[in-house]
């Protein structure tokens, strides 16, 4: 394995193999740390109007590369309509590292952007690697999935670099979910068509829930025309977007009865891992305050009985407000989110609403998003010398730096029928301690 120079710990943020991140700037949400690269490439690109710096030599982002022996690749015949920063890619012939400087220490949201495209320089075949983020193992043996497309992977990272080691390089425990790593599994919006990065101040895409909608019977679409109302200490934009919230799925009494009925989302997940569902709600369509009372299921479990929005969005109509939940991965490989109506609901009103629905996975014991291995062991066996194969980086990674709003984990009544667990963060010193010196 080459050596790296030792970095000072309390300065950078690094990810190795095959990871290559940045910050992104958004107006009005306006990190302290900014960065946003253009893989292989000599040029900037503008997509979504934010700009791309590329990371070759003499580039405006070359300084963040602090590896060598790269290969910038270009595709010769780039399919119609894919963004610029797709064109170009970095590929690696050993462990490799881009190293950001962070002023600021928080959760920091990564992504990884990947396409796998023909090149005549390199002949990329089956080939498959790993990526280290801040020594999370986020990706192993991945290929790059898709060639016909681009795939994007979105991880929510704690970077605290000035508390990395201490005590001779122990690491110091994580205490509470905001120092965990989560992958972002589903990002939906309920009822309403996609949500582009354009129209959202965190660059998300929001899909739609049809696909994981597991009946229609029962529940209607609503869209909303009028203004979101965003309160101070609530949900903000970087939370959710407008578009997201101006659509639900609702349950409605169209008669003297409440109906008996459940809507029900059903998302296939990996078992032996804990996930964070985040579900969002804004009260688009009731006619006033103090109607809408349901009860919220997660896995089938009662997670929230009676839920009162009106109590919880400050007494006013059309103002989001999210919950979090935590819930353990079983071997159903399926989890399944509910709404549906309480014993306080009305007849003549609405009996349910869901606005959009998040799960993230977060890391087990190992300090892994992808399977049961650590990041010092993976570091530690790659060959030594010259390989005959080229690990590909491909595309762009985008590092931005979220606003404690966004991880403001938000708490709510849960049931005393869920067997809630503590949260792995009791982290061995294999899984990140051995990961992080590696690259110092």
């Amino acid at each position: 394995m080459e050596a790296f120079p030792k970095l000072d710990p309390r300065s950078f943020l690094l990810l190795c193999a095959c990871a290559l991140p940045a910050l992104a700037l958004s107006f009005p949400f306006s990190p302290l740390d900014n960065y946003l690269l253009n893989c292989g490439s000599s040029v900037d690109a503008v997509v979504d109007n934010r700009a791309f710096l590329g990371d070759a030599p003499g580039s405006g982002g070359s300084r963040v590369l602090a590896s060598t022996r790269t290969i910038s690749l270009n595709d010769a015949s780039p399919a119609l309509g894919t963004p610029q920063i797709y064109h170009t890619a970095r590929a690696f012939a050993r462990p490799s590292k881009y190293v950001f400087e962070v002023r600021d220490r928080g959760t920091h949201m990564v992504r990884l952007h990947f396409h796998r495209f023909d090149s005549s320089r390199v002949e990329l075949g089956d080939v498959r690697f790993h990526v280290l983020v801040d020594g999370y193992v986020v990706l192993s043996n991945f290929s790059g999935e898709s060639a016909s497309r681009p795939v994007i992977k979105e991880y929510l990272i704690w970077v605290d670099a000035e508390k990395l080691l201490v005590d001779g390089g122990k690491l110091v425990n994580f205490n509470g979910l905001n120092r965990q790593a989560l992958e972002v599994s589903y990002r939906v919006s309920v009822g309403g068509p996609k949500v582009t990065p354009f129209n959202d101040s965190l660059w998300r895409t929001w899909v739609p829930d049809d696909a994981y909608l597991k009946s229609t019977y029962g529940s209607e679409r609503v869209l909303f025309g009028g203004r979101i109302k965003y309160q101070e200490g609530g949900a903000s934009r970087e939370v959710g977007p407008d578009n997201m919230y101006n659509s639900a799925r609702v349950i409605k009494s169209t008669n003297a009865t409440v109906p008996n009925i459940n809507m029900t989302w059903v998302f296939p997940v990996t078992g032996d891992y804990k996930y964070l569902v985040r579900l969002h709600f804004c009260d688009i369509a009731s006619i006033s305050l103090e109607l809408l009372y349901f009860n919220v299921y997660v896995n089938g479990f009662l997670v929230s009985k009676d839920f009162d929005l009106s109590r919880v969005a400050n007494e006013v109509l059309a103002a989001p407000f999210y919950a979090d939940f935590i819930v353990e991965g079983d071997n159903s490989g399926i989890l399944s989110v509910s709404i549906g109506p309480s014993n306080y609901s009305f007849a003549h009103a609405i009996d349910g609403i869901l606005n959009g629905v998040e799960i993230m996975k977060l890391n087990n014991s190992m300090g892994s998003l992808d399977g049961e291995v650590c990041g010092g062991f993976i570091l530690k066996s790659w060959p030594r010398g010259n390989m005959g194969v080229v690990v590909p980086l491909v595309a762009v990674i985008c590092l931005l730096l979220s606003i404690s709003v966004v991880m403001r984990w938000r708490t709510t009544g849960v049931s005393q029928t869920v067997a809630w667990t503590k949260l792995p963060t009791d982290m061995t010193e294999l899984s990140l301690k051995q990961a992080r010196q590696q690259f110092r």
